[in-house]
């Protein structure tokens, strides 16, 4: 379940349930990222709303692995119930986001961030061929429409594991919105194309071989001045967020709830 401390994003309940799919198709397509398609199954159930849209993954990890008996909803009280799964039918569930979904010929396209073995899903990414089966449950989007609209800009800033949602609200933005999105990267080449109709200029980042994570982009936001009246959405690993959060909030005197931020991740202390 998400820990308070790194989100202030409300989860909601898809009435969807659990949706199933198989594995179309796996690939690496750049020296970190490994990006599998799904379709099939329940896929035409799936209601795209844009924009950083976030599911839980349900990894099968044994070949016993059921999606029937898993709640179609994670709350404290279900949250309970699916621990109580027995071990070997009980997917791993790990949250991601939506890189594309087209519905013309209902494809998925999921990215994962791969760092060799380490892990649950990324090498589950890696060793996933066609017709493997998996399955969602969807939980909407973290990025407000309604506060970026009332915003003079809005500023985006993410790391490589939250890419797909810096890049699903790139291309969800409508032509006028103002700004700067910030993506850092581990290699100049896991960069990707970042189509937008909205007047957002994209700056990438690429991090040292000693910085850790998110160090980048976060130095990046602090050298940017904004506008008291920006939007931001801060994502990926935690002290990323809530470091952006910070130092709007705290150093330049923004309005906390202009900020909406999500630690997808915590490094190890």
């Amino acid at each position: 379940m998400p820990d308070e401390e790194m989100t202030n994003v409300a989860v909601m309940h898809a009435d969807t349930g659990v949706i199933t799919a198989r594995v179309v198709r796996s690939a690496a397509i750049s020296p970190h990222i490994q990006r599998v398609t799904i379709g099939g199954g329940d896929l035409d159930s799936f209601d795209y709303r844009g924009f950083d849209q976030w599911f839980r993954l349900l990894v099968p990890v044994t070949d016993q692995v059921r999606f029937d008996n898993v709640p179609s909803r994670f709350d404290v009280d279900t949250y309970q119930t699916y621990l109580a799964l027995p071990d070997e039918t009980r997917p791993e569930v790990r949250n991601y986001t939506v890189r594309d979904f087209r519905r013309d010929g209902l494809e998925l396209d999921i990215d994962f961030v791969v760092h060799g073995d380490d892990g649950i899903a990324g090498p589950w990414s890696k060793r996933a061929k066609p017709g493997d089966p998996i399955a969602f449950i969807d939980q909407g989007h973290g990025w407000l429409p309604e506060k970026a609209a009332l915003a003079d800009e809005v500023l985006i800033v993410a790391d490589e594991t939250a890419m797909p949602a810096a890049l699903g609200v790139l291309r969800s933005l409508e032509p006028g919105v103002r700004g700067h999105a910030i993506i850092e990267v581990p290699d100049d080449a896991d960069r990707q194309p970042a189509p937008t109709n909205s007047d957002v200029t994209v700056e990438w980042v690429t991090r040292g071989a000693t910085q850790l994570p998110g160090q980048a982009a976060l130095a990046a936001a602090a050298a940017r001045q904004v506008s008291e009246r920006v939007y931001a959405f801060a994502v990926g690993e935690s002290s990323l967020a809530t470091g952006v959060r910070r130092l709007l909030v705290r150093d330049r005197g923004i309005d906390r709830n202009q900020v909406t931020f999500c630690g997808y991740y915590k490094l190890p202390a």
